[in-house]
């Protein structure tokens, strides 16, 4: 590898590890057991990718945080008002028994450790009752969130209620991005690389809504399973919940800033500037 400044260089392992920087130079070596790299390979280029990565985590856990909101308030004021505040531990309301159990244990555990104000101040007032979803699902983390409302049952008009708030006709639509936007967000949260990573947990792209609205050019297999598919949801996501919002214009502002990162690494590919939705 060469490098244009080794000074710099030098500061810049000294705080960012090895296996960290790692991640970004995979494909500009030529000899992946001997470890050669292919000519003109700068540890300029791979900061760059870096800092594009870290700035791209940035913006998206923006817009995780806009999505994890909106779904506290819309499961707490859907299910309250219609099966009362205590409805999350109402294991009828729930297609698997056992596994609501284990989200009640993950909601009292965190509640349980809570520090914020309203917690203390219900703990208190209230010693010996369980506190309504609407302090509750405050505490909670976005995993267990999303693992209670994919067990409601299906049946049960308020979980497809909260779906069409996110601009899908379907509860199993919602479900299956949750999932991947948990991923991603645990990803993100520690601070990992997004760049040419193959997502573990991929959206459904096909969804039941005005293909105006999503993808009406087929996606290639590498946009299914790079970030680019769980991206575009981030971006979807946020036109429903948070309207006027800049999560795009932050995107697509940072991909003209830096055009000589392969953005096709990230699955920004076969003319995804055309989908609408990106438009």
């Amino acid at each position: 590898m060469l490098f244009q400044n080794e000074i710099t260089a030098s500061d810049f392992f000294a705080n960012i590890s090895y296996y960290r920087l790692k991640g970004y130079w995979w494909d500009m070596q030529s000899d992946s057991v001997n470890h050669s790299f292919l000519p003109n390979s700068y540890f300029e280029t791979v900061l760059e990718r870096y800092n594009f990565d870290r700035h791209l985590r940035l913006i998206l856990f923006d817009a995780i945080e806009r999505i994890e909101i909106a779904l506290r308030t819309k499961m707490i004021y859907h299910m309250s008002l219609y099966y009362g505040g205590l409805w999350h531990l109402n294991a009828n309301l729930f297609a698997d028994s056992e596994k609501h159990a284990e989200h009640i244990a993950h909601i009292n555990r965190e509640f349980g450790y809570s520090q914020e104000i309203f917690v203390k101040d219900h703990k208190r007032r209230y010693p010996y009752t369980d506190a309504a979803s609407w302090k509750t699902l405050e505490v909670v983390s976005m995993g267990t969130l999303s693992k209670l409302y994919k067990n409601i049952k299906h049946q049960l008009p308020e979980k497809t209620a909260i779906a069409k708030e996110f601009g899908l006709h379907l509860h199993s639509e919602l479900s299956s991005w949750l999932e991947a936007l948990v991923y991603a967000r645990n990803i993100i949260a520690h601070h990992s690389r997004l760049w040419s990573r193959n997502m573990v947990k991929r959206p459904i792209d096909t969804i039941a809504t005005p293909m105006d609205y999503w993808l009406t050019i087929p996606l290639t297999d590498v946009q299914k399973k790079k970030p680019f598919l769980i991206i575009t949801t981030l971006v979807y996501l946020s036109n429903k919940v948070t309207p006027g919002h800049h999560i795009k214009d932050k995107i697509l502002g940072l991909i003209n800033d830096n055009p000589k990162v392969p953005i096709y690494k990230l699955g920004f590919l076969n003319n995804w500037n055309n989908q609408p939705i990106w438009q």
